[in-house]
């Protein structure tokens, strides 16, 4: 049997590479976290703010992309000075506790804010059935969302690590070629944008009746609260801290976990990279595309008025290579959210003292059974609403103020907790701040223009 991720022992020590090509052989929780966000975010939030909005507010989803990559990479640095889970550090936070297991107000908070997420995952299994039916039309939507439900809760149920790697970067890669692919195409037709359209859109301007969308698009774009959370689980997973070992008070551990921290530095960064581009496509497409047309995507059509992007400059084969594209987007988010959330919630309820989430037996059993338990809540939301725009929108909502909870905890990380020798410099200091009072000033301005 494989070491347990979540527990560092001396056997399990590595030493950290030194060389570029070594340290791409330990790249991959980056990854996981790119296949997740270019779902709900790119290909469904970010085109419909593009659609809204025009170029206008392209700022909005760069800025997005930017500022939080600090915050994950503090959130990665916890994981690797002190092997803990993400619920097992926020329960060390000040403030208020609850319940039998006097768990700290930021566990409770995440909880109940949780309640409204699974319309956001019903909102993208909507947009994957959606695809599916318009391929083939004598099936469903809801019974193809059912379909689609089972197989990406197979696919979890026993994925351990690994595969997911391997299976979010096969799809990483997929989607991030068809969107180069579409933007080329996009050039070649009617609708190609300038470089002064593309200029217009980094004034920083937020027209009032695109606020909520911009807020969503922010809170959904790059990384996310979810996101965010997730990356600390990979990390452990991908062995980071079981690599560093046990806490040592020697200049031989600090020097292994540095090593460590570079190489998730580098995986942080190198996804930056991936879905910063990815995520700009996308808004570019829709803000080149339907906004001009005056077309918002909405409903069970969302797909059908993304699709026009492509139809009516190529003709209908256009339509099948949207699809397909828009396919591989949206299921990678739901295969790679769906593995993030088994594994946080399943921490999340060991931390409340519902199971033991240090037990392998009993944290496996809980990952598979939470793999099926979801979809089925994503399905029943989706047959409810029948809305997936709307649905990814409040979803994107409910993740910016998760997104202030990571803020906070990521500033009490730094500053409030042990940092075992692993002081940051003052440089990321200064970029950690700038991150957390971004998100916070965009919340606020986004707050007053809604008044």
């Amino acid at each position: 049997m494989n070491a347990d991720p979540y527990i560092r022992t001396h056997e399990g020590i590595k030493s950290p590479p030194t060389s570029f090509a070594g340290k791409l052989k330990y790249l991959g929780p980056g990854f996981i976290l790119s296949a997740s966000v270019v779902g709900s975010g790119e290909l469904i939030s970010t085109t419909t703010l593009g659609a809204q909005a025009g170029f206008v507010t392209l700022w909005v989803i760069l800025v997005s992309c930017a500022v939080k990559v600090a915050i994950q990479l503090e959130f990665g640095k916890q994981a690797i000075r002190t092997g803990e889970t993400v619920f097992t550090s926020l329960n060390r936070l000040g403030g208020p506790r609850f319940g039998k297991q006097n768990a700290n107000w930021s566990l409770w908070t995440w909880l109940f804010l949780w309640l409204f997420k699974p319309l956001q995952l019903g909102g993208i299994i909507g947009g994957v059935a959606i695809t599916l039916n318009m391929a083939f039309p004598s099936v469903s939507i809801h019974w193809f969302a059912i379909l689609v439900g089972i197989v990406v809760a197979a696919l979890v149920f026993k994925g351990y690590y690994f595969f997911i790697e391997k299976m979010s970067v096969v799809l990483m890669l997929l989607f991030t070629i068809f969107t180069v692919v579409a933007v080329f195409m996009l050039q070649h037709t009617a609708s190609a944008f300038t470089f002064n359209e593309v200029l217009e859109g980094l004034q920083f301007k937020l027209p009032a009746a695109s606020v909520g969308f911009a807020i969503a698009a922010f809170g959904l774009t790059g990384v996310g609260g979810d996101e965010i959370v997730a990356y600390n689980y990979w990390c452990l997973e991908k062995g980071y801290a079981r690599f560093t070992g046990p806490f040592e008070d020697t200049a031989e551990w600090r020097a292994r976990a540095r090593g460590w921290i570079k190489v998730m530095n580098m995986d942080a960064i190198l996804s930056l990279i991936i879905y910063t581009l990815v995520t700009a496509a996308f808004y570019l497409l829709g803000a080149a595309v339907l906004y001009k047309r005056g077309e918002i995507p909405w409903g069970f059509e969302m797909i059908e008025v993304l699709s026009r992007m492509y139809t009516g400059a190529y003709g209908a084969w256009a339509k099948g290579f949207f699809l397909f594209g828009s396919f591989i987007v949206l299921f990678s988010t739901l295969f790679s959210a769906l593995a993030a959330r088994t594994r946080i919630f399943s921490d999340l309820f060991g931390q409340l003292g519902w199971i033991d989430f240090f037990d392998r037996h009993q944290r496996r059993k809980t990952i598979a059974i939470l793999a099926w338990v979801f979809p089925v809540l994503w399905i029943i939301a989706l047959v409810w609403v029948k809305l997936p725009v709307l649905m990814v929108t409040i979803g994107g909502i409910i993740t910016f103020f998760m997104l202030l909870i990571i803020v906070y905890a990521g500033l009490h990380f730094r500053h409030r907790q042990k940092q075992y020798g692993l002081e940051s410099s003052k440089f990321y200091d200064v970029m950690l701040w700038i991150s957390c009072v971004s998100i916070f000033l965009v919340g606020f301005y986004g707050l007053v223009s809604l008044l």
